[in-house]
């Protein structure tokens, strides 16, 4: 399974898809919007991607932009977003206002998830020391080295399959303002060899002293996380946990209940499961009472009569 949408907004502004040409009173304002820039391979065959970003930087203010959403680059599964990413770096000087940018904004219909060819996405918060908010989807030669940003408040990555190597690079970074990391763990089949314990560097506290918000999301060990989160010094300090669309189930949720008190959370999203009913009102009287907005939409029913293993998550391919 792999359907994702286009993002609705990002640093809070809504997103708008940027048509060159258009006429200037028909256009928001440049920092009243998330600026969507892509072509369509088989619409646009003489349109490059160089070529519409080059077109939106003389047609919008750039330095009145503030995020920019990178959309379909071209056949995104043979060239690597290094070159969206290459050229907003070299109009870094003439974005000067930028605060959010996410790369890969495809849908099914434009490439599977697995097929987003990524790159070493830490090249933009080099480029641009003020960015708070950073997005990724697509997990496919994705690379996160360690870094350092005194400012990133937001980093989200949402793949199929999310390599340890990502995942290690992100938890050795120094990210002291970060308040919101969302990452989609996914399965092993499309990469994601990501293992419980190399989520301990985060989940023992010691990393990201501002973090309130965690997903842990689309991962076929959802159980597993679920035990090592119930425990996990993190928690107390979470405002929002996310174990969503993955292969939660009842052992997993039982986990929760019987670890460490998590009545102090202002939501707990447990969206696409695999919990029983008994399970779902276990989990609801538990905590709703206490104030606890708690998310347990989309009941999932395995694949044919294979138990636990006919679980699947949201995202993979």
């Amino acid at each position: 399974m792999s359907d994702v949408d286009h993002l609705h907004e990002l640093l809070g502004l809504p997103a708008v898809d940027f048509q060159s040409g258009t006429k200037d009173g028909s256009r928001p304002a440049a920092g009243a919007a998330a600026w969507r820039v892509f072509v369509e391979p088989y619409e646009d065959e003489d349109r490059t991607w160089e070529q519409e970003f080059a077109a939106f930087l003389d047609e919008v203010d750039p330095a009145g932009v503030r995020a920019l959403i990178i959309g379909q680059w071209g056949e995104s599964y043979e060239e690597k977003s290094s070159y969206p990413i290459g050229l907003v770096i070299a109009a870094a000087e003439r974005l000067t206002s930028l605060e959010a940018v996410f790369v890969g904004d495809l849908t099914m219909e434009e490439a599977e998830i697995s097929w987003i060819e990524q790159s070493d996405v830490t090249a933009l918060l080099d480029a641009f020391p003020a960015l708070l908010e950073l997005g990724v989807r697509g997990g496919s030669e994705l690379s996160f080295p360690a870094t350092k940003h005194e400012r990133l408040r937001s980093l989200t990555i949402e793949t199929g399959g999310l390599p340890v190597q990502v995942v290690r690079g992100v938890l050795d970074s120094e990210l002291p303002a970060l308040e919101r990391l969302d990452l989609w763990l996914g399965v092993s089949a499309y990469g994601g060899d990501t293992d419980v314990a190399d989520l301990a560097p985060l989940l023992s506290g010691t990393r990201f002293p501002a973090l309130h918000h965690l997903g842990l999301r689309n991962s076929e060990v959802e159980n597993e996380i679920a035990a090592a989160v119930a425990s996990a010094p993190l928690v107390a300090r979470l405002r929002t946990l996310d174990l969503s669309c993955g292969t939660l189930g009842d052992e997993g949720a039982a986990a929760l209940l019987e670890g460490q008190p998590l009545t102090h959370l202002d939501v707990l999203d447990l969206h696409h499961h695999f919990l029983t009913e008994p399970m779902e009102r276990r989990v609801a009287e538990a905590l709703e009472p206490h104030g606890v907005r708690v998310d347990l939409s989309d009941r999932c029913k395995p694949w044919g009569d294979r138990g636990a293993a006919g679980r699947y998550v949201t995202v993979s391919e």
